[in-house]
């Protein structure tokens, strides 16, 4: 069997959605599987929109995902000349010709059209769909060449294929109708037609096309909201393909080894955020414990605070972590006196008859314990409950040190803030909010 090639083919435009970065893990996945080739395609003949920022912000995207390529990138502006050569021998054979073309503003002018078949069923093997076929003359005759001179997707991306020497085309299933008419095409130049899989649609919870308006549709969205890129990759394979049994959570090396093509699920994939966001945190639990606390102190900024603070802070934080921008908010109550306290909270917990007298006894408790650690802690609040639940006491302190009502263990909380913040704020609660 010959090397199996395939290639990544997007348009650019300064935004990756994860419908093609998905298709791009697909095509890589398999490519490493089968120890094959992975080849980047930039169809950048949209000028306009295809600059060198937007092409700039594809590469961030696919080195921040790990998706590696084996050549050097292919630039379909720079294959136009070879595109019209290839033209010119259609009109040569007979398979092409020209008219004259009005188009949509009122120019009249020559285009290039691909002549169909007139008979006959167009037909091929789906990886994934399995057999489709479409009678020849339910297909029209195309444009190839638009009246400027340029070339049209059809032409550039089946010749690109060719002189790239592609295996495998593997893309979205909106591409079903224009696989008909490419390989018309590549029958027409006389070369191997490739294999083709089409992957369904990433859809929302209604069944339509996942997009903006359902949240975040691109990969640097999620970059920006403190996703790590080995959980949107882990994510959107799972977004139509699954190892066949209950694993979720994958290592690259696993992904490789289980990938096959002909597990590619046919129904469309409905994206859920919720899914996404319990990935993220799982991912998060898997970052080595020095590296995180790294992180964390990159994100919290607290002064004074010796190695063993910071190691129990980030033991105490990382197992609740979903993402890492969260860090500066979840841990705000440790960084200033000033934090926001929840208005839902204050009302809820402490600003009730008893309250008051509550916190003030706590006060006095907590100032005679010598040694501030968090079982001491629970230990007397314990005792405090007669085993009749620690609610009482517990939530009023959470929201009296936090202003929360969730969050890490509360007497690891209270060992973190340390004595004295401990005892100031609740006094501060039992004065401004409680009752």
């Amino acid at each position: 069997m010959s090397e199996i090639r395939v290639r990544f083919a997007p348009s650019p435009t300064g935004k990756v959605h994860i419908g093609n970065i998905r298709a791009a893990i697909y095509n890589w996945l398999f490519a490493r599987h089968t120890g094959g080739k992975f080849l980047l395609r930039v169809e950048d003949t949209d000028l306009e929109r295809s600059t060198p920022e937007a092409i700039q912000v594809l590469f961030e995207c696919m080195e921040w995902l790990g998706l590696d390529y084996d050549e050097e990138v292919f630039y379909q502006t720079k294959n136009v000349k070879r595109h019209l050569e290839v033209v010119e021998q259609l009109l040569a054979s007979g398979h092409a010709y020209k008219c004259e073309k009005t188009s949509r503003d009122g120019k009249t002018g020559t285009v290039v059209m691909f002549k169909m078949p007139k008979e006959g069923v167009i037909e091929f093997d789906d990886i994934v769909k399995g057999h489709l076929s479409k009678k020849a003359e339910d297909i029209q005759d195309f444009a190839i060449v638009r009246s400027d001179g340029s070339p049209i997707f059809h032409i550039a991306n089946v010749v690109d294929d060719i002189d790239q020497r592609v295996t495998h085309i593997i893309r979205g299933d909106d591409h079903v109708e224009n696989t008909f008419k490419h390989i018309c095409i590549f029958k027409a130049l006389g070369a191997s037609v490739p294999k083709y899989g089409h992957l369904s649609m990433i859809v929302n919870q209604q069944g339509k096309p996942y997009s903006k308006r359902d949240g975040a549709a691109f990969v640097g969205e999620y970059r920006e909201q403190g996703y790590l890129p080995e959980a949107l990759f882990n994510y959107l394979l799972l977004l139509g393909w699954n190892p066949g049994d209950d694993r979720e959570v994958l290592t690259r090396e696993e992904m490789i080894d289980l990938f096959e093509l002909e597990k590619v699920h046919v129904t469309a994939a409905m994206f859920d955020p919720k899914k996404l966001a319990w990935m993220n945190g799982e991912y998060i639990k898997k970052i080595p414990a020095d590296k995180f606390k790294e992180l964390l102190k990159a994100k919290v900024n607290v002064q004074g605070q010796g190695e063993e603070w910071w190691d129990y802070l980030a033991n105490q934080v990382q197992p609740r972590t979903k993402f890492l921008n969260d860090l500066k908010t979840s841990c705000a109550y440790l960084t200033t006196d000033d934090f926001e306290m929840d208005p839902k909270a204050v009302e809820k917990r402490l600003a009730k008859d008893g309250v008051k007298a509550t916190l003030l006894d706590l006060i006095e408790r907590f100032s005679k314990v010598e040694k501030w650690e968090a079982p001491a802690l629970e230990e007397l609040v314990k005792g405090l409950s007669q085993g009749n639940g620690m609610g009482p006491w517990v939530h009023p302190i959470r929201v009296a040190v936090s202003g929360k009502t969730e969050g890490i263990g509360l007497f690891e909380m209270l060992q973190l803030l340390g004595k004295e913040k401990t005892l100031s704020r609740l006094g501060v609660a039992a004065e401004k909010y409680a009752k």
